[in-house]
């Protein structure tokens, strides 16, 4: 297992992985993320060509988030189907931080609603609808930092489920390298979907990161299982006067005398 990935700086949950940590974008700036996002599985893919990523901060340590993907949906003897995912709002709210070398801590509901467009008739998005209520947690371990989230999903018109994640990682210079585990589950009927995926932040120059991450199911691959997944992008930080040539943490605003 490789362990990567993250200066106090750079929170090493968010896009590239499924695993949310508690870092927030600052006042007035924007993150935005631009990735592919593959599922393969063993007789049918789903693929976001492309999936966006919208994060806003309000004061410290709040983000108002809205999140989207174009779907491509392969099934087995039939032509690929492309449609409008649905559309994920969420606000992340981190109640706690002890600064650098203590924890930081966060809430980040969010909820998961169809578009009005035919992407259900076509059986590209599920007919049930999501609330999504997950805690992030942050500190460090040494010379590596860790993050790791828990959650509840509960589903109007499906299964409802848990959802767990661990990150784990090192910074090298302008590298950053992760481990992630993460496994999503769910009730009535049971179902779990463990995946374990290695990936990395390239900061190329500010405001411009690259992303990158891939892995696999840990169970045997399946209809219902992934034999890969990935994502393969880049994120904005805007406003770009808003940060430090090599430091993709937003500047602190001095106060006026």
């Amino acid at each position: 297992m490789v362990l990567a990935a993250c200066s106090p700086a750079l929170a090493q949950g968010g896009p590239p992985y499924y695993t949310n940590d508690p870092g927030t974008p600052g006042p007035r700036n924007w993150e935005i993320n631009v990735g592919y996002i593959p599922f393969f599985y063993t007789n049918n893919s789903i693929s976001h060509t492309p999936d966006l990523d919208l994060n806003y901060g309000i004061g410290d340590r709040i983000q108002l988030t809205y999140e989207n993907a174009w779907l491509r949906v392969d099934g087995p003897g039939q032509a690929p189907k492309y449609g409008l995912g649905q559309s994920n709002f969420g606000v992340k709210w981190r109640f706690y931080d002890a600064g650098d070398s203590g924890w930081a801590i966060s809430t980040f509901p969010q909820g998961f609603v169809n578009n009005p467009n035919d992407s259900v008739q076509r059986g590209i998005t599920p007919a049930s609808q999501a609330f999504l209520l997950p805690f992030e947690f942050a500190h460090k371990l040494g010379p590596l930092d860790a993050n790791f989230e828990v959650g509840y999903s509960f589903v109007h018109g499906g299964a409802s489920g848990w959802l767990g994640g661990l990150v784990i990682g090192h910074t090298f210079g302008r590298l950053e390298m992760d481990t992630e585990f993460y496994n999503e589950s769910t009730y009535n009927p049971y179902a779990s979907q463990p995946t374990l995926d290695v990936g990395g932040r390239y900061r190329l120059h500010n405001p411009v990161i690259l992303l990158f991450m891939a892995g696999r199911g840990l169970e045997d691959a399946g209809p219902r299982q992934p034999y890969f997944v990935g994502y393969f992008g880049a994120q904005f930080l805007l406003p770009s006067r808003a940060y430090d040539a090599d430091n993709p943490e937003p500047k602190t605003e001095q106060p006026r005398p």
